[in-house]
């Protein structure tokens, strides 16, 4: 008989921390004080320690010799790239699904579709965005092509926290339940090529859509911007958007557990 290895504290924590940080909880930049972690999980500050290292492996937090443990920033140069990428895995994934999607998926992609737009009705950006995650993973999935779904999921939980208030408005929703009309008939009808393109056009790549996403993020979760500099990395991403975001003061968010 073989007894299965219990998990050691460390990673129990690390496992804690690392979902906390992609749903946002701890944003981008935030403090992670070993003190405070410790006295939370009812722990010495060891195991604390040896969890946020192997966070820092992973690229989720950044360790500062005397300073201290934050949460890790990207660029606006990373950001985008990471938002290129992922559209283009997207919409491979979204093709896929196209051609490859049983009866019992196209059932749930309309009902989740439908989902979302009761959610919307209620006001509920919360529930949207749980429907909307919903939405794509079922698409993922019915690419058949386990590979690539894992991808994406790994890209998008990555992603996440920096989507805390994408569905927050009303306008944002409508344009959102607009292209998820446009993806589910391309899909429904097997239109490989159109569904490819809807989901790139519901990315939020591309001059317009990047700046919109911008104006969305607290300057403080970008690494090495200042919130002029967000400002005018906005304004070049959108030149037609003349009043772009500006004059908030960057800081670093201290969140305790």
């Amino acid at each position: 008989m073989t007894l299965s290895k219990k998990p050691s504290m460390a990673s129990e924590i690390k496992s804690t921390i690392q979902a906390e940080i992609e749903s946002g909880a701890f944003p981008p930049g935030a403090l992670l004080d070993e003190r405070t972690l410790a006295e939370r999980f009812s722990v010495s500050r060891t195991p604390v320690r040896e969890a946020l290292q192997q966070l820092a492996v992973q690229n989720l937090v950044r360790i500062a010799p005397r300073v201290g443990v934050f949460v890790s920033r990207l660029s606006i140069p990373q950001l985008r790239e990471t938002l290129e990428l992922l559209a283009e895995l997207e919409a491979i994934a979204a093709k896929f699904a196209a051609r490859r999607m049983d009866d019992s998926q196209r059932a749930e992609l309309q009902a989740l579709a439908r989902s979302c737009e009761q959610a919307s009705a209620a006001d509920d950006g919360k529930q949207f965005g749980k429907a909307n995650a919903a939405f794509h993973e079922l698409i993922y999935d019915a690419s058949r092509n386990e590979y690539l779904s894992e991808q994406i999921k790994s890209m998008r939980r990555l992603m996440q926290r920096y989507r805390p208030k994408i569905f927050g408005s009303q306008a944002q929703r409508q344009r959102v339940l607009g292209e998820h009309q446009t993806l589910v008939d391309a899909i429904l009808r097997g239109d490989e090529a159109a569904a490819q393109e809807a989901m790139l056009h519901h990315a939020p790549i591309g001059t317009t859509g990047f700046s919109e996403f911008l104006s969305m993020l607290p300057s403080s979760y970008l690494e090495g911007e200042t919130a002029s500099g967000m400002a005018a990395a906005t304004t070049t991403a959108a030149a037609e958007r003349p009043r772009a975001r500006r004059g908030r003061k960057p800081a670093n968010p201290v969140v305790e557990a």
